[in-house]
């Protein structure tokens, strides 16, 4: 952990966190990926602002002494020293592609199959890896991609950078572009899907997320982009624009749209898979294409982009019924 925690287990709130919520302190500073166990330290009250229990939304004051428990203290890059960090994980963060690095910011092409963090049963992640590799010890994500989805990724290489990120998606400052093959023809061509989404939990155990009413709003735009037809099954390309980042969120909105996207072991329904998996097509086709954003620090303009991985092509011979948009 960085000197931020002295040796009492302790973080003294400066100007720069005045003001700021409890929970969303911590995960800057200890980082997103562990942000099931500080809700539940901050629950329990092992989490003490001036000694006293508090609510994950409580507000900081300049000089407030946050007890941070010993099970947050060590950083990722304490716990995952080069020796602990698998050696084929290690080759494979030395060869991803990097879309832009400055001093303030690392964003990479992260491929499909690739977690971004350690947990639920994996040892160690991307982030992890790249601390080690590239010895940034304070290297945090700055948003989250499934495994299987591909494209653009960006990471803080600072707490003032992550700061200033957190509050651009928080404020929907930044635009972001997924590309996706789906099942059928959507209509109309172009919409706004939104609902309700909470979490639950399925017959083998494992949670995901599901329409509810009393979950969180979730708004994303499509727009058809191709529509293909192979062996009578219909298919089309969509580009997504979401205005909310629950999780799962593109994948269930368009599976209830009756939409679902190829190669969506969770969501699309086996007769689906089945045929995607007979027209050539292997593995989830979701791409995070483009990110738009103000670069935190300077406040220039930056569009970072991904280019369509192999997988995303398994349709480009089949000819499309109706090209629908130029893009």
């Amino acid at each position: 952990m960085a000197n931020f925690i002295n040796e009492k287990g302790r973080i003294s709130i400066s100007s720069d966190e005045d003001g700021s919520r409890l929970d969303r302190m911590l995960l800057r500073y200890l980082g997103n990926e562990k942000r099931t166990l500080i809700m539940r330290l901050i629950r329990k009250g092992n989490v003490r602002v001036n000694g006293k229990r508090c609510k994950p939304n409580h507000h900081l004051e300049v000089n407030d002494e946050v007890f941070v428990p010993a099970s947050l203290r060590q950083s990722d890059a304490q716990e995952a020293k080069q020796g602990e960090i698998p050696a084929f994980l290690l080759r494979q963060v030395e060869h991803l592609v990097v879309l832009f690095e400055d001093e303030w910011l690392l964003v990479i092409d992260k491929p499909a199959g690739l977690v971004v963090h350690g947990g639920s049963g994996h040892e160690a992640g991307l982030i992890e890896a790249l601390k080690v590799s590239r010895d940034l010890p304070d290297l945090r994500l700055a948003h989250r991609l499934d495994r299987d989805t591909s494209g653009v990724l960006l990471l803080a290489k600072n707490l003032q950078a992550l700061r200033s990120l957190t509050e651009s998606f928080r404020e929907r400052d930044m635009d972001k572009t997924y590309m996706a093959w789906v099942e059928g023809h959507p209509e109309p061509h172009a919409a706004r899907m939104k609902s309700k989404l909470s979490k639950g939990v399925s017959i083998a155990g494992e949670r995901m997320v599901v329409g509810d009413e009393d979950g969180k709003e979730s708004v994303t735009d499509y727009q058809v982009m191709l529509e293909c037809n192979k062996d009578d099954f219909d298919y089309a390309m969509v580009a997504l624009k979401p205005h909310s980042g629950r999780t799962h969120q593109l994948r269930v909105q368009l599976q209830n749209e009756g939409h679902a996207i190829l190669g969506d072991p969770k969501y699309a329904e086996k007769g689906v898979l089945k045929q995607f998996k007979a027209l050539g097509g292997k593995g989830l086709m979701l791409h995070a294409w483009r990110l738009r954003l103000l670069h935190p620090m300077t406040q220039r303009p930056c569009v970072f982009v991904a280019p369509f991985p192999q997988r995303m092509l398994f349709a480009i011979d089949y000819p499309p019924k109706h090209h629908i948009s130029k893009g």
